[in-house]
């Protein structure tokens, strides 16, 4: 397997939005995150490292996207998911 099948990536959360993740280049850290997104991001809080491969794939995102913006910018933002209506219901009294 070549080098360019795998990439040592640092996961990273925002202390300012739940469920907001940036995905790093393990050897470049934060460093290629433009100015305003690093504001918006906050302090970054390290979750986990991983070796990405085309073949394993990741939960909410499609690794190979990762892999490639990774490598094009220095990083991939993954937002929060939209809230979904349904289960927002789940959590609001029947009564009201």
């Amino acid at each position: 397997m070549n080098d360019t099948a795998r990439l040592i990536c640092e996961i990273v959360k925002s202390s300012r939005r739940d469920e907001m993740y940036l995905y790093l280049d393990k050897a470049r850290g934060m460093a290629p995150v433009p100015q305003a997104l690093h504001e918006q991001f906050g302090r970054p809080i390290p979750v986990m490292t991983l070796l990405l491969r085309p073949e394993r794939p990741l939960a909410r995102v499609d690794v190979v996207k990762v892999m490639a913006a990774i490598r094009e910018q220095g990083f991939y933002l993954q937002m929060p998911p939209p809230k979904d209506p349904e289960m927002l219901d789940l959590f609001t009294r029947r009564d009201e």
